[in-house]
């Protein structure tokens, strides 16, 4: 065997990927920009721990991680509330985004992965129609395969040929910017909802949420616009007068970020290039969660380089990941990126009203809140159109959900007609037609 594999950058599917690889006889290196133990945001994170049986790692000690709660979802009045029901058997871990990043390491680790740290990876390194490296500051790496971890802004995917066909930039409208930090506990009060998500709160285009916990209050808000800490101070005044619980001093984080929150990528795989994670834009649309999706993906990803056993790395025997991914995953996420556009598109009163008439249920938020532990959702087009005809009367917004329901339809129909083997022209035909979807 004795192939180089290059994985650029530490994402949560990269490190995953390296372990299995490496585990399976490969030459396994991994280039990091940040020092060694500051991987993470300080702040805590939640994900599926069926993802991590799913790529071949143990589960942590039980002193790092505890059940996650489940949520109580307002509308922008508060007036009415769904709430989840998350089976016991189904339910997501909560752990310090560090000890996720340690425990991943370290799994690699134990398999021979080799890291190089306080190392920014600038960009690809192409030869004809193959990616062949990584530019570093440190120089040029090359390898046999790369796998690009590098993120939603990728400097190896921005970055690649034209030719390629692979999408390189990020719209505003398919990302989200978080500000979160763990602020003190002001008052000590009883609260009946201690995970409580506030959409479009105070008429905001965006998602907040309220965490009680026993020692902090954990405060959330994602945006689909840019904001600062000026006015992320404001709005956080603005929610401790129904909040009480919520303090006014950080204890923790503070810090603001980007997550994708978009179809996943049209195309993931070129010759000796392969983007796994927020890469390839992995998480769920209308959440932003990505961790559990990486991490099925590192499995799927291995096991098409494992099976290919001429070792080409090419675009051909890489196309084979892209596919079964959808197949697990992928063709489940495309669609929701049609509800995350409908999101945009609706006014605080149109969501008060989808609270009202029931159209949003507590079974629909159960389902798509825990859609990276079980990974399966099925959300019928059809039955969602039918549903908002029977109760809806507000003739605009019923043309908003229809629209969403006919274009969930045809993104589940171009997923479905996704070229089953590799051919240059018919992928990236494809792939015009897939990103068509979602103008």
């Amino acid at each position: 065997m004795g192939k180089n594999i290059v994985v650029a950058g530490l994402g949560h599917g990269g490190i995953a990927a390296a372990a299995l690889l490496a585990k399976a006889g490969y030459d396994v290196t991994v280039y990091e920009k940040k020092k060694k133990g500051t991987l993470g945001y300080d702040w805590t994170d939640i994900f599926a721990p069926d993802a991590l049986k799913y790529a071949e790692i143990d589960m942590p000690d039980d002193d790092k991680y505890e059940y996650k709660q489940d949520m109580t979802f307002f509308g922008p009045t508060s007036e009415k509330a769904l709430h989840q029901h998350v089976p016991e058997d189904q339910l997501e871990i909560k752990m310090e985004r560090r000890d996720i990043y340690e425990h991943l390491i370290n799994n690699a680790l134990r398999y021979g992965v080799k890291i190089v740290y306080n190392c920014e990876v600038e960009g690809p390194i192409v030869l004809g129609n193959r990616v062949v490296g990584i530019k570093t500051e440190k120089g040029d790496v090359y390898g046999d395969l790369i796998i690009d971890a590098c993120g939603m802004n990728s400097p190896v995917r921005r970055n690649l040929p034209e030719s390629f066909g692979i999408e390189k930039d990020v719209a505003r409208n398919e990302r989200i910017t978080i500000y979160r930090a763990f602020f003190n506990v002001a008052e000590d009060v009883e609260v009946e909802a201690k995970f409580k998500v506030m959409l479009f709160k105070g008429g905001e285009l965006g998602i907040n949420w309220v965490a009680s916990e026993e020692d902090h209050t954990d405060l959330l808000m994602g945006r689909f616009e840019d904001f600062d800490i000026e006015h992320a101070e404001k709005f956080a005044d603005f929610l401790r007068t129904e909040n009480p619980r919520l303090g006014t001093k950080i204890l923790r984080g503070g810090q603001f970020v980007e997550i994708p929150v978009r179809q996943p990528l049209s195309i993931m795989v070129a010759d000796g290039y392969a983007a796994i994670g927020d890469s390839a834009f992995m998480t769920v649309p209308v959440i932003g969660s990505g961790i559990a999706n990486s991490l099925k993906a590192a499995k799927v990803l291995a096991n098409t380089v494992i099976k290919d056993k001429s070792d080409s790395f090419s675009a051909e025997s890489l196309w084979n990941y892209q596919v079964n991914y959808y197949k697990v995953l992928g063709a489940n996420l495309a669609p929701l990126a049609q509800a995350k556009l409908l999101l945009l598109k609706l006014t605080p009163d149109d969501v008060d009203y989808l609270f009202e008439k029931e159209i949003l249920t507590d079974d629909l938020i159960t389902i798509g809140a825990d859609f990276t532990g079980i990974g399966n959702l099925k959300v019928d087009p059809k039955d969602l159109i039918n549903k908002a005809k029977q109760v809806c009367s507000d003739t605009e917004l019923l043309k908003k959900i229809i629209a969403c329901g006919v274009g969930m339809g045809k993104v589940a129909a171009v997923c479905s007609m996704m070229p089953k083997k590799w051919n240059q022209r018919r992928v990236q035909n494809w792939a015009k037609v897939y990103e068509f979807s979602f103008k």
